[in-house]
């Protein structure tokens, strides 16, 4: 049983790692805010078909914490994919998915300041190699460029989004005791209604582009497997195992999203990524190995990047 949980964990985020590689495939065939609503779009269909039951029994819920259950879409789903799918216009998949990595320290650190949620040697430790990590990777593995405050678009746009999923999971704490399908159903609603704003404001610069037929591939990718298939899997996984051993395997997104976009997209893997890469996912392996044993975990509890 173990090692079909192990199996679905790692096509779960094998699909959130390749979330990033579709925005940058995805340019040229579909615009960003219109992937944004497209993707919502389809994936609230998907979802509604599965949760229609669901919805009528957790409405009495669902209808006393609508604002909070909408705030999760505009926030966890549609301003981090906006920001996401904007963000590879301008850097380059691996960074976008290196910088995901930065979840975690910051998720930790909102819980430090505003729950005071116990700390250790070996969290601050492990953060503070995670930190130097995504900002190695920001900089293009040049620090200069962060003390002269020149960041690349990409990367700008990629660290709101961080902030944004952050700000998410820490909203989680709060979420009413309704059906995992539930959670995800009027969430996915709302991130594609709050799409709608930012489609207009795409058109009203003249970049929006309908999707050709590669471009629908893409946004059905990231409805049916990034958004989708994905939670179910990692729903599945943290069933088996639990959701502490299951969130370590969120470590993997950066690194599947990091060789999908070698493979796919031939970007080039520099020295400074490896790097990167080494000192996030070695920061977050430290913290977590460290952490009080009373703490929650530091990897967010259920991504839907």
């Amino acid at each position: 049983m173990q090692i079909t949980a192990y199996i679905c964990l790692v096509i779960a985020t094998l699909c959130w790692g390749g979330n990033a590689v579709a925005g940058k495939l995805a340019l040229g065939h579909v615009s960003p805010m219109m992937l944004t609503l497209l993707r919502w779009t389809l994936a609230t269909l998907l979802i509604a078909a599965i949760s229609l039951p669901y919805l009528k029994r957790d409405w009495p819920l669902v209808r006393k914490n609508l604002p909070l259950l909408f705030f999760y879409g505009i926030i966890g789903y549609t301003t981090f994919n906006a920001m996401l799918y904007s963000a590879v216009q301008y850097t380059t998949a691996i960074n976008v998915a290196i910088e995901q990595a930065g979840i975690p320290m910051l998720i930790f650190l909102l819980n430090f300041v505003f729950f005071r949620t116990s700390v250790s040697a070996a969290q601050f430790a492990g953060f503070g190699m995670t930190l130097i990590g995504v900002a190695l990777t920001a900089a293009h593995g040049d620090f200069a460029t962060l003390l002269q405050l020149s960041l690349n678009r990409g990367d700008a746009l990629m660290l709101i989004a961080v902030v944004a999923y952050s700000v998410y999971t820490i909203f989680l704490r709060w979420k009413p005791s309704v059906d995992w399908r539930t959670l995800m159903a009027i969430p996915a609603f709302a991130a594609a209604l709050t799409s709608v704003p930012l489609l207009i404001w795409e058109g009203s610069k003249g970049s929006i582009q309908v999707p050709d037929a590669n471009g629908w591939v893409i946004a059905f990718y990231t409805a049916i497997f990034a958004s989708l298939l994905a939670q179910i899997l990692y729903i599945k996984g943290v069933e088996t195992i639990g959701a502490n051993r299951a969130g370590l395997f969120i470590n993997l997104v950066p690194v599947f999203g990091t060789l999908l976009s070698v493979l796919l997209l031939a970007e080039e893997l520099q020295t400074f990524h490896m790097v990167a890469l080494a000192l996030t996912l070695g920061g977050i392996a430290i913290a977590e190995k460290g952490r009080p044993k009373d703490a929650a975990p530091t990897v967010p509890a259920s991504p839907v990047d």
